[in-house]
């Protein structure tokens, strides 16, 4: 932590303030700068926990928390089984999570499912429940839909991903599906969060359009400290509203890698908005390193109740899914 004082502070107050901070932090080691102190703390949550402290203190001009520093499970988290998570997906252990943006109904569902898994799909998109900005817009089968999945799975062998936007939700999702999905509307829903870790399922987590690598990072952390040690971290873009601006971060992506063994994986159909863009990004995924992609894809994307336009047809999915394997085998 970088913690820069107020210009014009006096020898004074600054031999008191350092004192302080050595109160507040006691057994770090403190490095002093031309008007900041570097603090390399004993226990890197101690500087959250004493964070508030630390910036109500006469003479505190500001603090600097870095992302290993805000986020130490994160940091030091073991990466969970995908061979476990995924049921076996193979010795490659790229994830491919495929299906419609929703479970519409059972014939199509299970038909997408059966051809999805042929096509090299290793887990099931399963959502049944879709936060809309409109009221009006469909909003899921809800409850009614894990009869579905349940179906899905027992035909297909595959895991079931299923976003949950209420903690209300989480208790049946726990016995129908596989792993609980926190969409980007829900990355800062924290008490969502808390929930989702105590029901121990693991947990995929999508970056929320706008969020920074240490935000991202830190409703991960909400979901370790709070229990749940099988986290999965989804890139998916940052823009729902421009056109020009949409597209995959690579740049957080490829950051993510680097600060946490946690897997990170990306979902090219939200980054895109356009089922024609979705392959290029996608690719660009794989480039940078991702560990798994999250697609929609369907029998009829053009009928589909939600996002058509970014999902994909089983012909095009399969099409990819044998690009990126030629590409990661090269």
């Amino acid at each position: 932590m970088i913690i820069r004082f107020k210009p014009g502070i006096k020898a004074r107050e600054l031999t008191g303030l350092r004192r302080k901070l050595t109160e507040l932090l006691p057994g770090s080691d403190f490095v002093s700068g031309r008007g900041f102190v570097t603090v390399t703390a004993s226990a890197p949550e101690l500087l959250s926990e004493q964070l508030a402290a630390i910036e109500n203190l006469p003479g505190i001009y500001s603090t600097d928390l870095s992302v290993r520093e805000a986020c130490p499970r994160v940091v030091k988290a073991a990466p969970p089984d995908l061979d476990a998570l995924f049921k076996k997906p193979g010795r490659d252990n790229f994830i491919f999570i495929a299906g419609p943006c929703a479970v519409e109904d059972a014939a199509s569902y299970l038909a997408a499912a059966k051809k999805l898994k042929a096509a090299g799909a290793t887990a099931l998109r399963a959502a049944l429940f879709k936060p809309r900005t409109s009221p009006y817009a469909f909003q899921g089968v809800g409850v009614k839909g894990f009869g579905i999945i349940k179906k899905a799975r027992r035909l297909t062998g595959l895991a079931a991903v299923t976003e949950a936007t209420s903690e209300l939700q989480l208790s049946a999702i726990k016995n129908a599906c596989d792993i609980v999905q926190i969409g980007a509307r829900n990355m800062r829903n924290y008490e969502l969060l808390k929930a989702a870790a105590a029901v121990r399922l693991p947990v995929l987590l999508k970056r929320a359009p706008g969020a920074t690598l240490k935000e991202w990072l830190l409703s991960a952390e909400y979901l370790l400290k709070y229990g749940n040690g099988e986290v999965i971290l989804c890139e998916r873009g940052d823009s729902f509203s421009k056109p020009d601006k949409r597209g995959l971060n690579l740049e957080i992506l490829r950051a993510a890698l680097k600060t946490t063994a946690l897997p990170v994986i990306a979902d090219p159909s939200h980054a895109a908005g356009d089922r024609f863009l979705v392959p290029a990004q996608a690719l660009a995924a794989v480039k940078a390193g991702a560990d798994g992609l999250m697609i929609e894809a369907s029998l009829r994307p053009e009928s589909a109740l939600m996002d058509g336009r970014q999902t994909l047809n089983i012909r095009a999915f399969s099409e990819l899914v044998k690009q990126i394997k030629k590409l990661r085998a090269m």
